[in-house]
């Protein structure tokens, strides 16, 4: 019997591209495998940024309720099993293992990328686990992603913004197309988008069944209003400017007769909304003790605050520009009495000065740094350049005169040694950008992340 790592190594090589949109394939091993229907109940969540937050809220809730749970999700950052729970438990290598030999056996000659291979391994887990609810993470666009092979008993759309754009589009009707990919006739949806593109409200009312929008049918606000970044009022009628870099004006939700006051967590608020308003719709969230379930999420790499080595860090995956205004909020309601200093390394094909924009008055100082054996990672010159695009003074930035940056565990180390105590390290960029650092932490501090 192959290793969990054996078999990684295997579907990374298995098929010669590491994305290929389309469902025939996936589709097809699916109705081998008999995992069309995971689970009684199936929600599918796709948006551009805080996906994986929403997922997170919607599986608390619904364990607090008493119900089992199937939590599929992507990409992980330490460890595979990370994308699939069942209960709140990671799946284990060894069921992993048996999940991807089912899968190969019913495979046959047809090819599978990675991703389709790790979605169908955890539907097929779902399944034989027989969990109530099966919450099926999109992960990239919608309409063509493996996971848009079941049909979602109700589906979430957290936010559109620009991202993949190689593969998606570049603009928010053209990606706000693709997300709404996984509505179905007849079953609910829930957007929590403040600006949605038109796109996504068309495909909505398509569907013949109810509609739920943040700042129409649900709201957040002390006074129940939901603002836009430029402060203009939420509209669900079809507005197509915006993103999910919207800020909200306080922290109380309110749908019909629900009120919840939300803890002060660090996942994005329109997220948790929509894991409300969703479990709501469907008649499964639990009848008390919401925001005490609610406060004790946590999620790995979104706005993660951490103490190590006796400095404080904040860890962020956010890598295009809507997830970078909410991290520069996120910072703006939460100072520190010292400067703030950034390690920053993203992919190369990523909007860098997008990203980096919105940080430019949240941050004090900033270290370009490197992800050695990443060939999709962005060189030195591209993060100076991003940088300089951005507005940022090349006094600001470490490396903008030499053109000298260290790689991630290199800079991390230079750092905790150079700022003060009062001071703030931001590490965000990408995934593989926080991974390295947690990595970091996890192999000096007894094996814990």
């Amino acid at each position: 019997m192959r290793s969990l790592q054996n078999w990684l190594t295997r579907l990374e090589q298995l098929h010669p591209a590491e994305i290929e949109l389309g469902l025939e394939r996936v589709a097809r091993v699916a109705k081998a495998l008999d995992v069309e229907k995971p689970a009684p109940t199936v929600i599918s969540v796709a948006g551009t940024n805080g996906k994986g937050s929403c997922v997170a809220a919607m599986e608390a809730l619904l364990r607090a309720g008493g119900h089992s749970v199937g939590a599929y999700s992507s990409p992980h950052l330490l460890r595979f099993n990370e994308r699939v729970r069942i209960d709140g438990v990671e799946v284990n290598d060894a069921e992993l293992v048996r999940a991807f030999e089912a899968v190969e056996a019913a495979r046959g000659d047809t090819g599978l990328t990675y991703f389709e291979f790790a979605t169908l391994a955890a539907l097929w887990l779902f399944r034989r686990a027989r969990v109530d609810c099966a919450l099926l993470e999109v992960g990239l666009g919608g309409r063509l992603d493996a996971v848009n092979l079941v049909d979602a008993d109700l589906a979430v759309i957290t936010g559109v913004a620009v991202d993949h754009e190689a593969w998606l589009g570049g603009d928010r009707e053209i990606i706000g197309r693709e997300k709404a990919g996984i509505l179905r006739p007849g079953s609910p949806c829930v957007c929590a988008d403040p600006q949605p593109p038109a796109s996504v409200v068309a495909a909505a009312a398509k569907t013949g069944a109810a509609t739920y929008f943040i700042g129409r049918d649900f709201f957040l606000g002390a006074d129940g209003a939901y603002s836009s970044a430029d402060g203009s009022s939420s509209d669900a009628e079809g507005s197509s400017s915006g993103a999910e870099g919207s800020s909200v004006v306080g922290d109380r939700y309110h749908f019909g007769e629900l009120e919840v006051q939300l803890p002060p967590v660090s996942l994005p608020p329109p997220s948790l909304a929509a894991a409300i308003t969703a479990l709501s719709v469907l008649g499964v969230l639990p009848q008390r003790g919401i925001e005490r379930t609610l406060a004790g999420i946590e999620l790995a790499g979104r706005c993660q605050p951490l103490e190590w080595r006796g400095r404080s860090l904040l860890l962020d995956v956010g890598h295009n520009p809507a997830a970078a205004e909410y991290l520069a909020r996120w910072l703006a309601d939460h100072p520190v009495p010292g400067r703030t200093h950034a390690l920053v390394a993203a992919m190369a094909d990523k909007d860098l000065p997008g990203l980096f924009a919105p940080l430019r008055g949240r941050v004090d100082r900033w270290y370009p740094a490197l992800l050695p054996g990443n060939s999709r990672a962005a060189d030195c010159a591209a993060l100076i350049g991003g940088l300089r695009e951005a507005g940022i003074g090349e006094a600001a930035v470490e490396g903008a005169t030499d053109g000298d940056c260290p790689t991630v565990v290199d800079g991390l180390e230079r750092l905790l040694s150079g700022i003060g105590a009062q001071d703030r390290l931001l590490v965000f960029g990408s995934f593989f950008t926080v991974a390295e650092v947690l990595q970091q932490i996890r192999e000096h501090s007894n094996g814990e992340p």
